[in-house]
């Protein structure tokens, strides 16, 4: 697999990263991801939404980094186990157990 940190260390949102980190980023930028959504439901025109748009990447990339930080070994497992198994959730159920213990839900 390759490395799922870029050169800074920071995690590179593949799928897997981003499946991996669903729940979190449900729970953290859920405020930005609805004020983007809103805002796409008013304007259908892309250039509208920009800055929204911009706000749920900064979030959901600032989540990703800070969980990789906290609980990287957890974090690794768990990323790796869905890249090998396609982004199956079922199948890396005790990986998602142990990284979602290590980096509760807050």
């Amino acid at each position: 697999m390759a490395s799922a940190v870029n050169a800074a260390g920071d995690p590179i949102p593949t799928s897997a990263v981003l499946m991996s980190s669903s729940k979190h980023i449900a729970n953290k930028c859920r405020s930005e991801n609805v004020a983007y959504l809103q805002c796409k439901q008013k304007d259908p025109n892309p250039e509208k939404c920009l800055e929204k748009g911009h706000q749920v990447t900064r979030c959901v990339l600032s989540l990703l980094k800070d969980l990789h930080q906290r609980c990287t070994k957890e974090m690794d497992a768990y990323v790796g186990c869905m890249y090998y198994h396609t982004n199956e959730f079922d199948l890396c159920r005790k990986e998602q157990e142990a990284f979602e213990k290590a980096c509760p839900l807050e």
